[in-house]
């Protein structure tokens, strides 16, 4: 069976959440040993003393725990994925498990990348959301953004991630209209996200992390078939994983694409490795694969 291994996207990250595991699992204890060692500070205790869920230390935490949950896969379950996809956040990790950044580049390009986004958006986009919903079919969506058109409000797509599922950049004060919106046509309000993600608009954050961190690193191609989440293409070149790593600040996310790409791939069972509540229980996920999930929580649970 082909088994591909999903680093998911970064959710609201509390110490509390991944802390024991952390400290106390010995795969996640050695690789938070390197990662103290490289960017100089404990990882562990900015990350407690944070209170942030998208910090720098939060975003480094979670790389470290997605990376130390596929170390703990391969060894306690026999786990061997083929193919290799990390949706929005997730990239990160997936470039350092298909090998086309070290584990110790990986975490500086995380760090600055993150001081590089709350740069960003402390001058740019302050009134902008990302926010999440579900159950809105295509039509009824038409007839909100419509709406939206019509008062001649901004707004772009971030995300692709089901039948009725998307990701919507806007401005905030029209968040409680727009959710009102999706209430009264029959959908599903989630959550909204700041610093938004993933719209075309954010082209100056593209550019500043292109220039101030992509520029110091060299990418090589992936050693495994790597599938990009803007549009579930399978890179094999050092440009193609580079171009990726760029795509994320200014192009939404397909998971449809993605799961049309696996498909093709032969993949029939996807290990998520990292703390999800997101793309291994959507309908076209569960539909088309086997799903495994792997969290922090799990693998504690696991020793007992």
């Amino acid at each position: 069976m082909t088994t591909a291994i999903v680093f998911p996207g970064m959710g609201p990250s509390r110490f509390a959440d991944a802390g024991r595991f952390m400290l106390l699992n010995p795969y996640a204890r050695k690789r938070l040993a390197v990662a103290d060692e490289v960017l100089g500070y404990r990882v562990a205790e900015r990350f407690r003393e944070s209170g942030a869920d998208y910090s720098e230390f939060a975003q480094v935490a979670f790389l470290v725990n997605c990376l130390a949950l596929a170390d703990w896969a391969a060894d306690a379950q026999g786990e061997e994925p083929s193919v290799c996809v990390g949706p929005s956040f997730g990239q990160k990790a997936a470039t350092a498990y298909a090998g086309s950044l070290s584990y110790e580049d990986t975490l500086l390009m995380t760090a600055a990348m993150a001081r590089c986004e709350e740069e960003y958006f402390r001058e740019h986009h302050q009134d902008v959301v990302t926010h999440s919903f579900t159950r809105l079919p295509a039509d009824r969506l038409a007839e909100a953004l419509s709406e939206l058109d019509e008062r001649g409000e901004w707004y772009e797509f971030s995300g692709y991630l089901d039948d009725g599922f998307h990701l919507l950049s806007l401005r905030e004060g029209r968040l409680d209209w727009f959710k009102k919106r999706i209430s009264e046509l029959g959908g599903y309000s989630m959550y909204s996200m700041r610093p938004p993600v993933h719209a075309k608009s954010f082209a100056g954050l593209r550019e500043l992390v292109e220039r101030e961190v992509l520029s110091r690193f060299t990418v090589a191609a992936p050693r495994i078939p790597l599938v990009a989440d803007q549009d579930g293409t399978v890179l094999d070149s050092a440009e193609g994983v580079r171009t990726m790593l760029l795509d994320t600040f200014d192009r939404p996310i397909d998971w449809p694409a993605i799961v049309t790409s696996l498909d093709g791939l032969g993949v029939k069972k996807l290990l998520f490795s990292g703390a999800d509540n997101l793309f291994r229980r959507l309908d076209r996920t569960k539909r088309a694969f086997e799903v495994v999930a792997l969290s922090p929580k799990t693998a504690v649970a696991a020793r007992r």
